[in-house]
């Protein structure tokens, strides 16, 4: 068989190439390509809607809220160029800011605020520990909700792909602090979707290679060798505009491996994460939000899933920002930076460049007659409005994409003491689930940000 296209009711098509590399079996899937779609580029051959993608894009600890929100409400945003948002200016198309939400459950440092904003639910406490809690989430967070929808409509080879960019520390708080992705609580039992630390772990997952023994791994040869006769054969199907678009798609892939060629045996240490080890003390955040930026755009572009989650950096988080001059974790020096904060200044203003260089790499993949950031809905939260206060009001949001249309974009969007799951349902409704309302116990709400949306 020189290929396959996987076809899900009367739904859209994926077409993934499969063959043997070493003593593994290698699935590559490719990019939609003009002959898939309509005229337009705009839907698929037989009329069918192009997939719409739900991310998770997490960050913790808060922001430096006097430089992070636009000072003007309504359409075109803007914030002054050495604010933290100012590194999404070029992506603000795509890109709208929601303040003003808080959260309305019962709140307890942290815990309440991350179940809040990323599952529409309160926290589950399972036990106390020093001065605080340990807790869970005790309902799915919302890649997981997007998650069943779209498996429900039609399967693809992974339900959720999970990442992680800064590593986590250590805490004895729960799962709360170190997992973004969680399945809900059953009888007071953690449930969670590990987020991938490691580069070349997250490779053979998109690859479908699992965790082979270091061995296995040598004797792989690159995947594209592996369907290289189906690559030429599918060459002679394609016009001038797919045959670009695959040159480009392989191309991706090449310097993907080329990347993640260092020895296997980094990526066992304990407590590394993975490919970039620190250097000199100092957690190479930048490279490593590159390649796993990457590798999701790729896993997206290749249909293996339409929900995701990109844990920037873990809930109260610990991740030593040097490149601003901290040489203490986020979480205590927040605590312990005297006013104005300017080092957490500067820490937000290099975590919306990462978060930047994530929205361009799916900007820049094309798909149809737009791009897979057209095709997505992604949710950005954080825990906490600062981490030098807790605070639960007036949280920082942001909803980027355009949903498959659906979504403005370039909105700042406020809603003074509005309840935060608003914006879950917002982003939920933009990734093309058709509902009207969500959220748990005392966060439930039938309401959601209209002015966010086109009315498509």
């Amino acid at each position: 068989m020189s290929f396959l296209i996987k076809k899900q009711r009367s739904l859209p098509r994926r077409l993934f190439l499969r063959g043997a590399a070493g003593l593994a079996t290698v699935a590559v899937g490719m990019p939609l390509f003009d002959f898939m779609l309509n005229d337009h580029g705009e839907a698929y051959a037989g009329g069918e809607e192009l997939p719409t993608r739900f991310g998770l894009w997490f960050f913790g600890n808060g922001v430096h809220l006097s430089t992070w929100t636009p000072q003007t409400v309504g359409a075109d945003w803007s914030v002054p160029s050495d604010w933290a948002l100012a590194a999404l200016l070029p992506l603000k198309e795509y890109v709208s800011v929601i303040s003003g939400l808080s959260v309305k459950t019962p709140r307890h440092a942290h815990h309440s605020g991350m179940s809040a904003v990323n599952s529409g639910g309160p926290h589950l406490k399972i036990d106390d520990v020093r001065d605080t809690i340990v807790s869970t989430m005790k309902y799915p967070s919302v890649d997981q909700v997007a998650a069943e929808y779209f498996q429900s409509l039609a399967p693809s080879p992974y339900r959720s792909l999970e990442a992680a960019v800064t590593r986590f520390r250590g805490t004895d708080e729960g799962t709360s602090f170190q997992y973004l992705s969680h399945n809900g609580s059953v009888a007071g039992e953690t449930n969670v979707n590990p987020s991938e630390e490691s580069p070349h772990a997250f490779w053979d997952r998109l690859f479908n290679q699992g965790t082979a023994e270091p061995l296995v791994r040598k004797a792989r040869a690159s995947v594209l060798n592996a369907v290289s006769d189906q690559i030429t054969r599918l060459e002679g199907r394609l016009g001038a505009k797919d045959r670009q678009r695959l040159e480009q798609h392989l191309t991706s892939i090449s310097e993907l491996e080329t990347r993640l060629a260092a020895p296997i045996a980094e990526c066992n240490k304990p407590d590394d994460p993975g490919d970039y080890p620190d250097m000199g003390g100092q957690e190479q955040m930048a490279e490593k939000n590159a390649v796993m930026s990457d590798l999701m755009a790729l896993g997206l572009a290749c249909g293996l899933t339409r929900a995701f989650s990109i844990m920037f950096s873990t809930c109260g988080s610990g991740a030593v920002f040097w490149m601003v001059g901290a040489t203490d974790g986020q979480h205590y020096m927040n605590h312990t930076e005297p006013s104005p904060q300017p080092m957490q200044r500067e820490a937000m203003k290099f975590t919306m460049s990462q978060l930047a260089y994530f929205l361009q790499r799916l900007r820049d993949t094309p798909e149809g007659a737009g791009n897979l950031l057209d095709h997505s809905s992604i949710l950005v939260t954080t825990e906490h409005t600062e981490g030098i206060t807790h605070s639960q009001d007036d949280l920082p949001m942001l909803l980027c994409g355009k949903g498959g249309g659906r979504l403005r974009g370039n909105v700042h969007h406020r809603d003074n003491n509005g309840n935060a799951t608003k914006a879950l349902l917002t982003a939920l409704r933009g990734a093309g689930m058709p509902i009207t309302q969500f959220g748990h116990e005392d966060a439930a709400t039938t309401e959601w940000l209209t002015a966010l949306e086109t009315g498509v």
